[in-house]
């Protein structure tokens, strides 16, 4: 498989996301669908939008946004502004009419931004951040931490998840398997903690999310292969395939806590 069909293997699921057989997947995997695709239950969601300690009148920035759902439930639940930034024009693209439908485009937008460089906003504009497994497609992860706290406002909290923290011993066709779908960067969970006192955060909680990765990786994995007949028409037979070996890759190596998956709480 090449590099580009590895790349491809979700870059167009927003293409299709609103699609009746992804939602239907989406609902077996998580329980709740609020338009994620990551390994994000809205149970853990909410714990996590606690940990900000949000208000009616905070403007929060979400880093890697998707689909917008996540950043949709966000605004509903405190009433808050959000801006939602993503590389992916066709997540920004259905995360604009999802904000449309729900009548808030007002108060969440949505921008077409590589994290990877410097973000177009103003120092110390939002008062929180969040970045919901994708910090490990970041590859100067100093860097994009120093230019997150940038942009936060003085006591204002980020949560992120490192899905892919090294906790075990990985081989390299491990490894390939679980980077299948683009840039990923691995790293061992102290050297996150370096990274982020050195960016000028306080560490205010660490806590090991990993049981969800592998409960929604098996979960998702047997969804799609219940509905493997309607996948093939959107996705193709080696799409198919790749995503359940991804899937596979990632419940065998959280599930034996060689891969973990860590979110982290921090303070400017």
């Amino acid at each position: 498989m090449s590099l580009d069909d590895d790349v491809d293997l979700f870059y167009n699921a927003y293409a299709n996301f609103t699609d009746p057989v992804l939602t239907a997947v989406r609902e077996a995997t998580f329980g709740e669908d609020i338009g994620q695709n990551s390994w994000l239950t809205s149970d853990e969601y909410d714990q996590f939008l606690k940990w900000l300690e949000l208000r009616d009148h905070s403007h929060v920035l979400e880093v890697a946004s998707g689909s917008g759902g996540p950043a949709l439930y966000l605004a509903r639940k405190y009433g808050c502004r959000v801006t939602g930034v993503d590389l992916n024009p066709h997540g920004i693209a259905n995360a604009g009419r999802a904000a449309l439908r729900a009548g808030v485009q007002s108060f969440v937008k949505f921008r077409v931004v590589d994290a990877n460089a410097p973000l177009p906003f103003i120092e110390r504009k939002f008062d929180g951040l969040i970045c919901i497994d994708s910090m490990n497609h970041f590859p100067d992860r100093l860097e994009t931490l120093k230019e997150w706290r940038r942009v936060m406002k003085p006591g204002a909290r980020a949560v992120f998840t490192d899905p892919v923290a090294v906790t075990g011993p990985v081989t390299s066709v491990e490894l390939a398997q679980r980077s299948s779908i683009g840039l990923f960067v691995f790293v061992p969970r102290e050297v996150n903690d370096q990274l982020i006192v050195r960016a000028g955060f306080r560490i205010v909680r660490e806590l090991d999310v990993t049981e969800n990765a592998a409960r929604v990786s098996q979960r998702w994995r047997d969804a799609r292969q219940r509905h493997q007949k309607e996948l093939l028409r959107i996705e193709g037979d080696a799409r198919f395939a790749g995503v359940q070996k991804f899937l596979e890759s990632v419940h065998r190596l959280t599930s034996e806590r060689r891969l973990s998956r860590i979110a982290y709480l921090v303070e400017k």
